[in-house]
């Protein structure tokens, strides 16, 4: 009877096993289509007519598939220089990133001060507040006058020290993972504190780092509202994100959202391929603090 019985039990939790993993599939595949639909709707649709997606309709496919939009949308927009902005400002954003994260991250994990776990609480309740537009105007009335304005530096530093309060939590839960006597024997072999930083602490961190890194590229690639207001009166220096917006105005008349839709698939591309080639160092980043600390 035992024996039946144990049976009866193990088909019944396989029978649950598999009912909540079938769920977790239908919700998982449930998500994944509300994220791709409006990616995909902008692909196909900057294949379209401009009239085809003005009427609207159903049907996600063109029904006549036109290649022209993108070539109008290299032609009418400047990309060789708005990708070489975005470039310049996503690299000045992830290298300011990874500098103040992993100094920070390794001074919160290491050092002991008066005040800390306050500032640190602070970053990390800034991790839930986003002012947004509010912060806007003084930003830039601040960046006139240090005369910063006229250039894409300041939106540089503004973007990096937005994300930094993700960054430095990152970080500091990696660097607990790590052992503390590493920071010890590079002290007994006369290294100072930022010199173990340097030379010991920052090899350790290259799977946490290359997670702030694509984090870091990918807002700075993405920005939009900061480079808008910043390149206003500098049509020069503005990124893909701005310059792409404006060939909504490349119609006779109506809106071309066919031309921005096209141009929009050729700025996503490149942080698409970056994140494919980089993908497994993000995961492993964002796991290691986790499963060690």
């Amino acid at each position: 009877m035992s024996i039946i019985k144990s049976r009866e039990d193990t088909a019944v939790y396989s029978t649950k096993t598999k009912i909540v993993r079938l769920l977790l599939f239908v919700f998982m595949a449930a998500v994944a289509a509300l994220t791709l639909y409006p990616v995909l709707y902008v692909v196909f649709g900057a294949f379209k007519e401009n009239g085809e997606l003005l009427v609207g309709g159903s049907n996600i496919f063109p029904k006549v598939w036109i290649v022209d939009n993108f070539i109008q949308a290299w032609e009418e927009a400047d990309f060789a220089i708005y990708t070489l902005n975005s470039v310049y400002l996503a690299i000045g954003v992830m290298i300011l990133s990874l500098l103040a994260s992993s100094m920070a991250g390794y001074v919160f994990a290491r050092r002991n001060f008066w005040g800390k776990e306050l500032i640190y609480g602070l970053f990390v309740a800034f991790m839930f507040i986003n002012v947004g537009s509010v912060s806007l105007r003084p930003l830039f009335e601040l960046a006139i006058k240090l005369h910063m304005n006229t250039s894409l530096a300041s939106v540089i530093f503004i973007s990096a020290a937005g994300g930094q309060a993700t960054y430095i939590f990152l970080v500091r839960g990696f660097m607990n993972s790590i052992p503390k006597e590493l920071d010890e024997a590079a002290q007994i072999d006369g290294c100072t504190f930022f010199q173990t930083y340097r030379k010991v602490i920052l090899p350790v961190l290259r799977p946490i780092l290359a997670t702030v890194a694509l984090l870091s590229f990918r807002g700075g690639w993405n920005e939009y509202i900061l480079p808008l207001v910043f390149t206003m009166t500098n049509q020069a220096k503005r990124p893909l994100t701005v310059g792409v917006t404006m060939l909504k105005n490349a119609g006779d008349g109506a809106a071309a959202w066919n031309i921005m839709f096209a141009g929009a698939t050729i700025a996503i591309i490149p942080i698409l391929v970056i994140y494919i080639c980089t993908s497994k160092y993000f995961i492993k980043g964002l796991t290691g603090g986790a499963v060690k600390g």
